[in-house]
């Protein structure tokens, strides 16, 4: 399914596309204010070049490809409007023809100068809203200085991701065809409770309680749907367990962008392992 370019270059109304409703800037402007700084950070240095996520959201539209998530981290020191922050995007035909999952395009950045422009070759999953990142090994992730015509390289950035993106189509058929034994199941939900709680001697839920399905959908013993069910858990959390002192609690669900990133990428090399890749 395809739409006009123009459709998503307007910021006047909602667009459906592929099971996502894109966000209007305003949209955009209240989910996550920081994309509309008008200036960088008191604390960057002199060779900070700043250009608004604003600008940058705006030539991705122009260029064919619709927001439809954005979210910020909450900021303690004051730094709100500067706060990192990230946007996904469905380009305008859709890049996988796979039955369940929609390719997009993530950008993470921040106005403070700790970080460069992310773009990262991402998937979205509509029955249960889960957002992927889904790099193989140099594809998949590219870092923009904020240097030189940064609003021309974020965006051919994500042409190029775009242009390859049957690669993680590829893995995610490659994925469906790998059944796991419930031992390499369980030992994919131990390798993932130890990335959410990497520090942890006794984590408050056992491995086993990761691979519990939420939904029919899940159901399987292939790397997809095992990967999916297990991502679902660490990043959304809720389930319950106990401390170590025996004290009732639930899993938090992910909020920062830095450890949501973390979490995705990691899981999703595991997956990748799962298939040789």
């Amino acid at each position: 399914m395809t739409f006009p370019t123009s459709s998503f270059s307007s910021p006047s109304a909602p667009v459906s596309f592929a099971a996502r409703t894109s966000l209007t800037l305003a949209d955009v402007a209240r989910q996550a204010p920081a994309v509309f700084a008008d200036r960088a950070a008191d604390t960057t240095g002199p060779r900070y070049v700043f250009i608004s996520s604003r600008d940058i959201l705006t030539a991705l539209m122009d260029a064919g490809y619709a927001p439809t998530g954005a979210v910020q981290t909450r900021s303690r020191d004051g730094q709100g409007s500067h706060a990192r922050h990230m946007l996904r995007f469905q380009p305008v035909v859709d890049l996988l023809s796979l039955d369940d999952v929609l390719g997009e395009i993530v950008l993470i950045n921040s106005h403070n100068g700790r970080s460069a422009y992310q773009l990262r070759a991402g998937l979205y999953r509509p029955v249960c809203t889960n957002g992927m990142l889904t790099a193989i090994g140099d594809f998949g992730l590219v870092h923009v200085g904020h240097r030189g015509n940064v609003v021309a390289n974020v965006v051919e950035a994500a042409q190029r991701i775009t242009r390859d993106f049957s690669r993680v189509g590829e893995a995610v058929e490659a994925m469906r065809t790998v059944i796991l034994t419930e031992g390499q199941k369980l030992d994919f939900a131990r390798e993932a409770l130890a990335l959410r709680f990497p520090d942890v001697a006794q984590p408050p839920v056992e491995a086993g309680q990761l691979l519990e399905r939420r939904r029919l959908a899940d159901v399987g013993d292939d790397v997809w749907r095992t990967f999916n069910a297990v991502q679902e858990h660490v990043l959304r959390g809720g389930l319950p367990g106990r401390t170590v002192r025996g004290r009732a609690v639930h899993t938090r669900g992910i909020r920062a962008i830095r450890e949501n990133a973390r979490l995705n990428t990691g899981l999703w090399q595991l997956a990748l392992r799962r298939i040789g890749r």
